[in-house]
């Protein structure tokens, strides 16, 4: 049964329209009834046209940060966005080798608008450091095909590069095949069998924070006691319904109706 108080952690870049990273995270976990906690990792300047500027924190500073959260209000579970650099993650996994819950792990390499949100040379710490504590990997199809290092373009090609990253570490992969034509399918692997999510494709331009928002519901049902399958499936109907009653904020892609029912 879910827990009464759940806490969940989100350890992640801060959007200041609100759409994206940390932002859209407390949003999500709240719309499911979790206690969240933000550690931030970095500050953007954007919005829903474009980011600007990207400056990361200390990683000393990032790592003070999470002790202070989990030493005092320990999460059920967490879940990683923007990391930024080397330094920041080798920080974050130094400590989640120690984490008793759950990480879910967005590996967030590009922001909507093509942004770099993570250094070229960190995408190996990622693989290397990081998912070895990983309990879900997130990835959409271009950082799936980045961290694998083959094409991924249809749901076959998912599935190899789920199976592929799971051998990094992860107990779990859900690549999301939201850039894909046709309705919008992810395919988890997890146990050794693969699972497919279906929703149907909403047409509009305002999916800003789609990724940040589907992993922290996956993390908040997590938080609340739900297996992985069930979390999954819950974040995915959420997100959709968040897409499809979006506010049409902004000029560019606009953010997701956070207050969405499911």
């Amino acid at each position: 049964m879910p827990l009464a108080k759940p806490v969940a952690l989100t350890i992640a870049g801060s959007d200041p329209s609100g759409g994206a990273g940390i932002q859209a995270d407390l949003k999500t976990f709240h719309q499911f009834g979790v206690y969240g906690e933000a550690v931030i990792t970095l500050i953007t300047v954007q919005n829903t046209r474009g980011v600007e500027r990207i400056e990361c924190l200390a990683l000393d500073l990032v790592a003070d940060q999470i002790r202070a959260v989990i030493g005092d209000i320990p999460p059920v579970a967490a879940k990683t966005g923007a990391l930024g650099n080397c330094g920041i993650i080798e920080a974050v996994a130094g400590l989640a080798a120690g984490f008793p819950f759950p990480l879910v792990v967005d590996p967030v390499i590009l922001s909507k608008h093509g942004a770099a949100l993570l250094e070229a040379d960190a995408v190996d710490a990622l693989k290397t450091r990081l998912l070895p504590h990983t309990f879900l990997l997130t990835p959409n199809l271009e950082e799936a095909a980045l961290l694998t290092g083959a094409e991924v373009s249809n749901t076959v090609d998912m599935r190899k590069a789920a199976e592929k990253l799971a051998t990094l570490g992860p107990r779990a992969v859900l690549v999301k095949g939201g850039h894909l034509g046709g309705d919008a399918t992810d395919v988890l692997f997890y146990r050794g069998e693969f699972r497919e999510f279906t929703s149907p494709r909403i047409a509009t331009r305002n999916t800003h924070g789609t990724g940040c928002t589907l992993s922290a519901a996956i993390t908040a049902g997590l938080a609340s006691g739900y297996d992985l399958p069930e979390a999954v499936d819950r974040a995915k109907r959420y997100v959709a319904a968040a897409i499809r009653g979006n506010p049409g904020l902004g000029a560019g892609a606009g953010p997701l109706d956070h207050h969405a029912l499911f």
